[in-house]
């Protein structure tokens, strides 16, 4: 059974960082999946915010991510990362690390999600 964890939330002021953690506890294969990050504020749709490659080679984002965000990934320690950089009060939501089995982004959907961490930026 997969098993997405995900932890490095917080409260920050605007301008300031954050790296979120997301580990894939049970053991299996990890560089069989891409990984991905994904947000949902109060009120909003989740949306997409950066995927990685199942080899790390290639990296995606969100327009309203890039240039402050990175993602990236730890094979060794089936874990993936999501820097966050220059943070502002609108990125404030609840963090979702997912998992999709055998497909680089992207992906019409998710094949597992994590329960998420909440990133909240004070102005």
């Amino acid at each position: 059974q997969v098993q997405l964890v995900e932890s490095g939330g917080g409260l920050v002021q605007a301008g300031g960082s954050l790296r979120l953690s997301c580990a894939e506890a049970s053991g299996r294969t990890f560089m069989r999946y891409a990984m991905g990050w994904f947000r949902q504020a109060p009120g909003k749709e989740r949306e997409f915010v950066a995927a990685i490659s199942r080899n790390g080679g290639s990296t995606y984002y969100a327009d309203s991510v890039k240039g402050r965000f990175t993602i990236s990934r730890g094979n060794a320690k089936n874990t993936v990362y999501l820097q966050m950089n220059t943070l502002k009060p609108e990125d404030t939501a609840l963090y979702f690390c997912a998992l999709k089995y055998g497909a680089d982004w992207p992906w019409a959907d998710a094949d597992n999600w994590g329960q998420g961490t909440q990133v909240t930026v004070s102005s």
